[in-house]
């Protein structure tokens, strides 16, 4: 019997994704954004048994308009709820996150390129 090396743990990676995601939305930071979301991903959110896709430019559209919640001057308030890895190239994060006065919680897929993961698709829900 063969002893194969086991692969390199993704969870530093996806760890650092994540947490590009928290700063890109909480600084309304463009080029944070362009690196954690893949130019292809699909945003949606469900309300009222109703399914509202966003394409991702309309969403880099909403960031660039937004005033960030940093300059606002509110503090972080962001945490990793639950990370449930499909393989070593594949993840699905459960994020929660305040940006102004709303409350949201994620659901963020994420995919290894070039050794780094991105956010392939996202889907929110407003809490609060």
């Amino acid at each position: 019997m063969t002893d194969f090396p086991a692969p390199a743990s993704p969870l530093p990676a996806l760890l650092d994704a994540v947490e590009l995601y928290f700063q890109a939305l909480h600084e309304c930071d463009l080029a944070k954004f362009d690196r954690v979301f893949h130019p292809a991903s699909s945003l949606f959110d469900s309300l009222d048994g109703r399914i509202t896709p966003m394409p991702i430019a309309d969403y880099r559209a909403v960031i660039a308009q937004r005033r960030p919640p940093a300059a606002a001057g509110q503090p972080r308030e962001d945490a990793l709820l639950a990370l449930d890895l499909l393989s070593t190239e594949a993840a699905v994060a459960k994020v929660r996150l305040r940006i102004h006065e709303h409350v949201f919680v994620d659901h963020l897929v994420l995919m290894r390129q070039g050794g780094r993961f991105v956010i392939t698709a996202k889907a929110w829900h407003e809490e609060s």
